[in-house]
């Protein structure tokens, strides 16, 4: 009998110590899960963005030492250790990534195991030539530029895209990409993009018009894109442009003189530039030039296929963005005569 309360004494006191020994591992568990979970959700301050790139094939806890490195987080350790609570070892993305202040261990694995990469953008500009375009592709950062020699002439037949010159070819717009990305693609993008709405406006076009191919439409709208920013006026010089193509007159365009000058324009259009005949010279031949000489944004295409009704057939800059429409040339220059030689306003 004595035996029996002995044992039971002693299983009721091993009983005690493992019930002990459980809830002293269970707060210590408890803890260490309260601790993590707290310091996972702390967004971590930096003094400034930083800009992290992972590469193919990088471990983990690589990953998580650069990170620390970098201050986005403060513990690689922890981070391991929150990496494999999470199941997330293994899902860390390639890429660019943009780390800003306030942003907690966990948002950070969030963001990589997602690939949240970072996104970079490049404007192509209503009038800008081709060769403009060309330099922000090659000085865009993280895009692979592939176009090797490509220029104005072969561009689009290096792109396997058509047999013609690629000026105004890219419409203008803003277009993204991530590290790694290649310049072609951006201009296969802008090229799409360009015959949709160059297609567009072609199919809506109104009636009667002297032009007689969507790519007459083109070279006609960089220039009146090229010769004002006002929506209303540039219905009208499309207006003055359809005129005097319908009368045989000389379309007498600046911008297009100073496109076939190319590198020896130095800002002064002269008297002499006017009078040296050569294909962009809209003053020595009647009719279109040969090729666009910039982008053509949707109301340059509009108002070369929609120009406003009217008589006129000369326009000058007042100086102000806005211009002034004549019937007649002894108008127009009295208009250049206020507005250009004197200055007045």
């Amino acid at each position: 009998m004595a035996r029996s309360l002995l044992r039971a004494k002693n299983w009721s006191e091993i009983l005690r110590r493992t019930i002990a020994v459980l809830a002293s591992i269970f707060i210590v568990v408890l803890g260490a899960w309260w601790f993590m979970e707290s310091w996972a959700g702390r967004p971590v301050t930096l003094d400034s963005p930083v800009t992290l790139v992972i590469e193919r094939g990088e471990s983990f806890s690589t990953i998580g030492h650069r990170l620390s490195a970098d201050g986005i987080v403060d513990s690689s350790r922890r981070l391991t250790a929150r990496g494999l609570m999470r199941g997330l070892t293994g899902s860390m993305r390639a890429g660019e990534y943009r780390f800003e202040s306030n942003q907690s261990p966990d948002r950070v694995l969030d963001r990589i195991a997602s690939g949240d990469v970072l996104v970079h953008s490049i404007q192509i500009v209503e009038g800008e030539t081709f060769s403009v375009t060309r330099n922000k592709l090659l000085n865009s950062p993280g895009l692979l530029f592939d176009l090797g020699s490509a220029s104005v002439i072969n561009v689009l037949n290096s792109l396997e895209l058509a047999d013609a010159h690629g000026e105004g070819q890219f419409f203008p717009d803003t277009y993204h990409y991530i590290r790694g990305d290649r310049a072609s693609e951006i201009l296969v993008r802008a090229w799409e993009r360009m015959r949709f709405q160059l297609n567009r406006a072609w199919e809506n076009r109104a009636v009667d018009l002297p032009l007689t191919s969507p790519y007459e439409v083109l070279i006609l709208a960089s220039i009146i894109e090229k010769e004002s920013s006002v929506e209303d006026d540039r219905r009208k010089i499309g207006g003055v442009f359809n005129r005097r193509l319908k009368q045989g007159m000389r379309l007498q365009t600046d911008p297009a003189v100073i496109y076939g000058l190319g590198q020896a324009f130095d800002g002064n259009l002269t008297r002499a530039d006017l009078k040296k005949d050569g294909p962009y010279n809209t003053y020595t031949r009647r009719g279109l030039p040969p090729t666009p000489i910039g982008s053509a944004g949707r109301t340059a295409l509009h108002a070369a296929t929609h120009p406003s009704s009217g008589t006129d057939l000369y326009f000058v800059a007042r100086g102000d963005g806005s211009s002034e429409f004549s019937d007649t040339l002894d108008a127009h220059l009295k208009a250049v005569r206020r507005y250009q030689l004197r200055g007045d306003q």
